[in-house]
Formats: structure tokens, C-alpha cells, sequence
């Protein structure tokens, strides 16, 4: 089903006490590298009041790792894809801001302060962008890398923006940013659903430059056709639900 993020409590005035922050870690089969992100984003993230790990139908022990290493965990079964476990994941936030990025350790944790830096009351969303900062060897296929950059050309012309990494896993939110958004993307185009959800409804977007490293185990079930295919449908969904009529569609 579509999620609709639910309203946040109300941000603190400024002066107030900082805003609550929650991660959240979408994982599926991530059970070695995952105590180690959950620790490094336990050190990194001011104003931390939860660490959420959404198992998306592991068959290793991510959920055992992640129980642990101390974060609260959403189990999904079976595996049902990134999508998913992200609306998941946001149905259980509780924090004012929430951070995702991914449980595999190709993300720094120690660049949310870089992120959260970034938020502000004409800021709701920041993304990490690995194209203004860097890719380390081995960390995107060349196909999937010229991919991208013909997909963000797509979007940025169809919507007359100018974002770098609008695929980027990494990012930061406000909550109440969101609220009343619908969210409906099962796979790796969620990160579009959500871009597109917000610039939609004029929410300022920035990005900051962010690291990616490859890989310490297994592999990713991005399918390079399969979900540029589902991207490439979100923005032209979006697209054509900005300029029809409400009363129009059916």
C-alpha cells in the first residue's frame, strides 16, 4: 500500500533544545557490516533518539546483528524490496529528522553532521551527493554510472532542477516535510518517489558532497534496467500528476 507520512511533533523553536534525529538502516543479507554501521552512526549523529533497521527478509542473521548492536528492528518477510522497507521505516520514525542511508558501509556515517548541517527552515531535504563529492574505485559499474547520469538529465529537465545524485541513498529529512505525502515505490525508485514528492509541494532541496566505497560483501539486487525503468516511471508519474487536473484523473 502507498504510504503517507505522518506529521511530526513541532519543530523546536531556535534557541530550543536540538531536533530528535532517527536512522534508518534498510537491510537485506547486511549481517557483516551492519554492527558496525549501527555503531558508527550511534558516535556521528547529534540529537540520536533511535537506530532503525528494517530487515527486509534477510535469510542471514542481519536481525539477530542489528537486535545486538542495540537498534530497534522492523523485520519484513519475505524479502519485499527497498521501497518497502524504507515506508516501513518511516512509519516507525520517531525523531523530528530522519537520516537514511544504506546497512552495506559504502555510506560514512560520519558525514550525517555534514547533512544535518545543511537542514534548515527552507531546507526539508538534503541528499548526499557522491557526484559532487566522490566515488571510490569499485564503488558503481560503469554502467550504472552512465546510467544515472542519463537518468538525471531526464529529471532535471522535466522539472527544471538542478540535483546531481537525485538516486542517492544517503539523505536527510524533516519529518514534517513529508507529512501528507504519498509515497509509493517498492523498489530502488524510492528515492525519486520521495525527491519528486517534496519538490512537488516546493520543499528546498540542497546537497552536500558525500564518499561511496565499494562493497566489503556480497552484492547489490539493483537491477540496472529493471529499476531505471521503475525510475524513469516515477518521474514521468509525477510529471503527469503535476499538470493534470485533480478532477481529471482517474
Amino acid at each position: 500500500m502507498p504510504y503517507a507520512a505522518q506529521p511530526a511533533a513541532p519543530r523546536p523553536a531556535r534557541g530550543a533544545a536540538p531536533a530528535t534525529v532517527t536512522v534508518v538502516l534498510p537491510a537485506h543479507n547486511e549481517a557483516p557490516t551492519l554492527a558496525a554501521v549501527i555503531e558508527r552512526c550511534r558516535s556521528a549523529t547529534p540529537g540520536l533518539c533511535q537506530v532503525l533497521v528494517v530487515d527486509d527478509g534477510s535469510t542471514d542473521d542481519t536481525g539477530r546483528v542489528a537486535t545486538l548492536a542495540g537498534a530497534e528492528v522492523v523485520r519484513l518477510c519475505p524479502n519485499r524490496g527497498k521501497g518497502v522497507a524504507i515506508r516501513a521505516g518511516l512509519e516507525r520514525a520517531r525523531g523530528e529528522i530522519v537520516i537514511f542511508l544504506d546497512a552495506d558501509g559504502q555510506d560514512h556515517p560520519e558525514e550525517i553532521p555534514d547533512l544535518l548541517a545543511a537542514l534548515d527552515e527552507d531546507v526539508g531535504l538534503v541528499i548526499g551527493s557522491r557526484f559532487i563529492g566522490r566515488f571510490d574505485p569499485g564503488a558503481i559499474s560503469r554502467v550504472n554510472h552512465a546510467g544515472s547520469l542519463a537518468l538525471r538529465t531526464v529529471l532535471n529537465r522535466l522539472w527544471g532542477i538542478d540535483i546531481t545524485d537525485p538516486f542517492a541513498g544517503f539523505r536527510a529529512f524533516r519529518r514534517d516535510a513529508l507529512a501528507g505525502c504519498v509515497l509509493s515505490a517498492n523498489r530502488y525508485d524510492i528515492e525519486i518517489d520521495m525527491l519528486l514528492a517534496l519538490v512537488s509541494r516546493g520543499v528546498g532541496v540542497v546537497e552536500v558532497p558525500v564518499r561511496r566505497s565499494p562493497r566489503a560483501h556480497g552484492s547489490s539486487d539493483l537491477g540496472s534496467v529493471r529499476d531505471g525503468s521503475l525510475m524513469l516511471a516515477q518521474m514521468l508519474r509525477w510529471k503527469l500528476a503535476s499538470v493534470v487536473p485533480r478532477g481529471a484523473r482517474q
